[in-house]
């Protein structure tokens, strides 16, 4: 039979936020098996950060960070906004960013590393710990990143809260051997445009040939509508098609700074001030929320159904 210390009781405390007799009971219940007294305290209901895992977590912060040649946005999601202002939750959506800097973005690699905040465990466990803490359900939903070999990362945060968190983050990486400086520049205005813009692919190439499919297809039928000939059906999609590219690719729209250019030419154009050719590597953007279905809450009708009325 294990020995259950007052450290572990503590810890099983921290992760769960169940009292401090439950957490005793369910230690020793499960040997001293801390993974297992959570799974026992969740089956009992005794877990705090249990029973928030299934509510709705839509709100929160996307943040960026870049070191050297490799860029990183996350998203993590809280409850409400008033946490997204919590200096202690910005302070470890930072920690987050910046530890998702250092596997380039790569999601599973992040809920895996350690945790930010000095505790034990990975970055997922430190989550958890927060949960009990704060009281909100909370999760770290997305990473993803951009590395160039020779260039600069640019990022860009819209709405922001705080330094390099807000409510859309934006990730933007040319490869050249230029002035640093100028490619910072240009890559954070590029940043903007996406943010203004939201393209659904850097190059036509890029682009999911699914989506592609998808548009000729309604193309098609909208063109057949006219009862025009089928030779000049083919030329109204391939003109329709062209247009749908310079809506959603990013290279081929028209520059919001510069409507005369296209985001492709303004990019060529920089050269010049860079002292080198400069190419687009990619980019990476997050929207907070994106995607989630938030729950509306009718709080006249819950007071009704409260009070029977």
């Amino acid at each position: 039979m294990a020995t259950i210390t007052a450290a572990l009781v503590k810890d099983l405390r921290e992760k769960t936020g169940a009292g401090m007799m439950d957490c005793k009971k369910a230690l020793s219940e499960t040997d001293g098996d801390v993974d297992a007294a959570i799974d026992w305290l969740r089956a009992k209901g005794l877990s705090q950060a249990a029973k928030k895992e299934g509510r709705v977590a839509a709100d929160g912060l996307v943040a960026v960070a870049t070191d050297g040649n490799t860029g990183a946005v996350v998203e993590v999601n809280a409850e409400t906004d008033f946490v997204a202002r919590n200096e202690g939750f910005q302070k470890a959506v930072t920690g987050i960013a910046k530890s998702a800097v250092s596997v380039k973005g790569d999601f599973d690699a992040l809920t895996n590393a350690p945790a930010v905040d000095g505790g034990e465990g990975t970055i997922t466990d430190q989550l958890k710990r927060m949960v009990a803490t704060i009281g909100e359900n909370m999760n770290l939903r997305r990473s993803t990143g951009v590395t160039v070999d020779k260039g600069a990362v640019a990022s860009y945060i819209h709405g922001a809260v705080a330094d390099g968190m807000g409510k859309i983050g934006v990730i933007v990486g040319l490869e050249s051997e230029g002035n640093t400086e100028v490619l910072l520049d240009v890559g954070r205005k590029v940043a903007m445009h996406i943010a203004a813009t939201n393209p659904l692919a850097a190059t036509k190439e890029e682009l999911d040939p699914e989506a592609v499919e998808r548009e000729r297809q309604v193309l098609t039928d909208q063109a057949r509508e006219s009862g025009k000939p089928e030779a000049v059906i083919e030329k109204m999609i391939e003109g329709r098609i062209r247009k749908f590219y310079q809506e959603v690719v990013l290279v081929e729209q028209a520059f919001v700074m510069d409507p005369d250019l296209t985001v492709g030419q303004f990019i060529a154009n920089s050269a010049k001030e860079a002292g080198a050719p400069v190419s687009l590597k990619g980019f990476s953007m997050l929207r907070l929320g994106d995607g989630i279905e938030k729950k509306e809450e009718d709080f006249a009708a819950e007071v009704a159904a409260a009070t029977g009325k």
